[in-house]
């Protein structure tokens, strides 16, 4: 019998971490220019917790439950995650706000007819508690534009949009109707929009709204036209100030950001409440979707015993997205990295000083990477060999008396 990981779960091997790695550690230096700290939530969230005011569907939930029965859940994303541990300690916070950043695993169940479809994922991301504005739009955002220019990913496309602005927007239709069209229109499914069963008013506004995306001016200018109310033109105002404020940022960078503003940009989490955004990159196989975040401020009030609640905005990067970017580009490490010495008792009776000799390497201050010869190998020429294809620089040879005698490997 063949033991297998269930299906949809699958193992990182040592060359997919040293990946993996590689890509982490570049984004946590980012996040520590930026003053993000680390937060470490749990991998396990009552399934009231996680679904609090419909921030999180049941059905992309893996559902467990413990000994009291109670329902539990594994997180599907990290932020209701975050909200809720940030809500439980509000009058504990020293400040406002809370910069915080995490990089872990996630759990996302798929449709019961993908058998065999992936249900962990690697997530990176950001959280920006207590600040609102135009500010904190722009820094999350500008956050997002470092973290991929630091990969090398200079030419990811950024989607914008407004949930706020875009449910509003959808109102006048008729509630039976309205998810058909706010569906039909994030999927680009104008043929599915025409056939809905609409009055020839609420079909030319469908398909005007449809149609709302591409260059953030002509955007703005279009959506100007409609007969907006006093928070939908707030709403209009702010993205105008903002796409003002990221073209001052940006306007001297050697790769200038490629913006859509996408009026119709739905997220798959229903608790964004502004701004919306996705970063994207053109794949030989289509374009894969490297990290997406929004506005959300009503969530932690959602967590809290009160109901205060404070502003939020974040993003998360979908690691597997960067890594086979990164991969097909060749950019991340293509061997586990290598061990700098092997050493090598060269008499059973000189084993505890080889041991020793190699203690005293890894002592050394310099983090080397310090393997023990342990006895697989026939002949010292096997042994130079070994150290050969796993790319070792030294070895020391080991006599009774503990004396080295260093050898380099060419």
């Amino acid at each position: 019998m063949v033991y297998q990981p269930p299906s949809g779960a699958r193992d990182l091997l040592p060359l997919d971490v040293a990946q993996k790695i590689w890509i982490e550690r570049r984004l946590q230096q980012v996040f520590h220019r930026w003053g993000y700290h680390r937060i470490i939530t749990s991998t396990l969230e009552r399934l009231d917790t996680l679904m609090a005011g419909g921030a999180v569907q049941p059905s992309t939930v893996i559902q467990l439950q413990d000994a009291e029965n109670q329902g539990l859940g594994l997180r599907p994303e990290l932020t209701a995650s975050i909200a809720r541990a940030i809500a439980s300690r509000m009058g504990k916070l020293p400040s406002w706000p809370q910069r915080l950043y995490y990089s872990a695993n996630v759990f996302r169940k798929g449709k019961a007819l993908d058998h065999g479809q992936q249900l962990e994922f690697y997530q990176a991301g950001v959280e920006l508690l207590g600040a609102g504005g135009l500010r904190a739009d722009s820094e999350i955002l500008l956050l997002l534009r470092d973290c991929l220019q630091t990969l090398g990913l200079n030419n990811a496309d950024l989607i914008i949009g407004e949930a706020g602005l875009t449910q509003s927007l959808l109102s006048p239709f008729p509630a039976k109707e309205r998810e058909k069209v706010r569906t039909a229109i994030a999927n680009l499914d104008r043929i599915g929009l025409e056939s809905l069963s609409l009055s020839s008013e609420l079909r030319e506004r469908a398909l005007f709204l449809f149609d709302l995306r591409g260059r953030p001016e002509t955007v703005l200018s279009q959506v100007s036209q409609l007969d907006l109310d006093s928070s939908q033109r707030q709403a209009v105002n702010n993205l105008k100030s903002l796409m003002e404020l990221l073209h001052k940022c940006w306007e001297n960078s050697e790769v200038q950001p490629s913006i859509t503003l996408d009026l119709s940009l739905v997220q798959t989490f229903d608790y964004y409440t502004g701004i919306v955004f996705i970063a994207v990159s053109d794949t030989a196989s289509g374009a894969r979707v490297l990290g997406q975040g929004g506005r959300y401020d009503q969530l932690l009030g959602l967590y809290h015993p009160q109901g205060q609640t404070e502003p939020g905005i974040g993003f998360s990067l979908n690691t597997e997205n960067l890594h086979q970017v990164l991969l097909g580009r060749g950019e991340l490490p293509h061997q586990t990295p290598a061990s700098e010495w092997l050493v090598v008792a060269q008499t059973p009776e000189a084993d505890a000083a080889a041991f020793a000799y190699a203690s005293q390497l890894r002592c050394s201050g310099d983090l080397l990477r310090v393997e023990v010869e342990l006895g697989h190998r026939e002949t010292p020429e096997d042994i130079r060999d070994y150290a050969r294809r796993r790319g070792i620089g030294q070895i020391a040879w080991i006599n009774i008396n503990g004396d080295p005698k260093i050898e380099e490997i060419l």
